[in-house]
């Protein structure tokens, strides 16, 4: 087992206890549910129950009051044990839109719900088939009348719909052509989608190469209330930002946690396979990949701490976020290559719990930002080149 000094804030005890929590849903649990192409209902009770998922919720809502770093600590664990996080990930980055925009009415109504887990919010409605990441464009069109909305459109890649009880939408409120930026006439809604589904919304399961529960949403003229919007009309992209730099930080602290698992993985097996009378962790061609990307995650895994500094020091941290989520991304795959390559044949047996997490970690180049669109950011705001997009 590797020796790992965690920058930043330690949270050794949150550590140890998700570590202990983890234990209990080991690799077979993941596999079954892999065959059945099933949610981990009970993998998620357990860390609601337990008050992870409420981390990042204040302590006078029912939640632990935990600044970003403790969220990130958690989900690090989470993978590092081997675990998926991203079965419930999002309800610690969607919680920000609600935290720092949601009236107080909708703090108090649904805040304490969420901490206890009598309501999930793990659907995140912002990408549409047209748009892809150019969220400006999209084209989900939510119109006032009276004392209600009534939302017409269709999201894709909307993951765990089919498991929470809200959504966190994103939906244009003015004409694009009206607005002064691309960005104006964005507002952030929070849909009951109880009430939504067979009124106008539908949902349809996308299967993809992992088990990620993953989804298209369609809104046929769905009416929600007024009270449903957060924070002011038009003013939703913003919201939404801030939110997006959550996720990167939380998602490039998963990415670290699967990075050591892969790492710790392939020291294991290399020091206990033998061939032609050696272990073959003796072998330098065994040994430099994994060495490597051992080193890549913990130049990640400081940028990732970096980030979070940042963010909780209520400081611009746009570049910090992308570039730890994208360094993060990379170094889970180096080292889920490295592993792989490791193992061998083995590498791809099930029982092995390689491939499994090999095609997890492969996402996280491509979503929820991909790395092309991290480098033509950086290359325009920090480096100052024409925008390319």
């Amino acid at each position: 087992m590797a020796t790992y000094r965690t920058p930043g804030a330690d949270y050794a005890e949150i550590r140890a206890e998700v570590k202990k929590l983890c234990a209990g849903f080991g690799g077979e649990y993941w596999r079954e549910l892999d065959r059945e192409r099933a949610y981990p209902t009970a993998f998620v009770k357990a860390l609601t129950e337990a008050g992870y998922l409420a981390a990042l919720i204040p302590e006078e809502y029912g939640g632990a009051g935990l600044p970003l770093s403790g969220a990130a600590a958690i989900l690090e664990e989470i993978q590092h044990a081997g675990c998926n996080g991203a079965a419930c990930h999002a309800q610690m980055y969607v919680m920000g839109a609600v935290l720092r925009h949601g009236s107080a009415a909708q703090k108090a109504r649904y805040l304490p719900a969420i901490a206890s887990g009598g309501l999930r919010l793990q659907a995140f409605g912002v990408t549409e088939p047209a748009s892809g990441t150019d969220t400006s464009s999209i084209r989900t069109f939510a119109r006032r009348e009276g004392d209600r909305y009534i939302v017409k459109g269709q999201k894709i890649w909307t993951s765990r719909a089919e498991h929470s009880d809200l959504m966190l939408l994103l939906a244009r409120t003015t004409p694009k052509s009206e607005g002064a930026k691309r960005t104006d006439g964005l507002s952030v809604f929070l849909i009951d989608m109880q009430e939504a589904l067979g009124n106008g919304m539908a949902i349809r399961p996308i299967r993809t190469m992992m088990n990620h529960a993953t989804t298209e949403v369609f809104f046929d003229d769905v009416p929600i209330p007024a009270d449903a919007l957060v924070g002011e009309e038009g003013k939703g992209f913003r919201y939404i930002l801030s939110g997006m730099n959550a996720e990167r930080i939380l998602i490039g602290a998963e990415c670290v946690g699967d990075a050591k698992w892969f790492v710790d993985k392939a020291v294991a097996y290399g020091r206990e396979r033998e061939v032609f009378g050696r272990p073959i962790a003796r072998n330098q061609g065994v040994q430099f990949p994994i060495a490597r990307a051992y080193a890549q995650m913990r130049a990640a895994e400081l940028m990732v701490a970096q980030a979070t500094a940042l963010f909780e020091a209520g400081e611009d941290c746009g570049a910090e976020a992308n570039m730890a989520k994208m360094l993060a991304a990379e170094a889970s795959w180096a080292a889920a290559e490295a592993c792989v390559q490791t193992h061998g044949g083995f590498g791809f047996a099930e029982e092995y719990d390689v491939e499994r997490k090999f095609r997890e970690a492969r996402l996280y180049q491509v979503a929820p930002i991909s790395t092309n669109l991290i480098l033509s950011y950086l290359a325009e705001h920090v480096l100052g080149m024409p925008r390319s997009y």
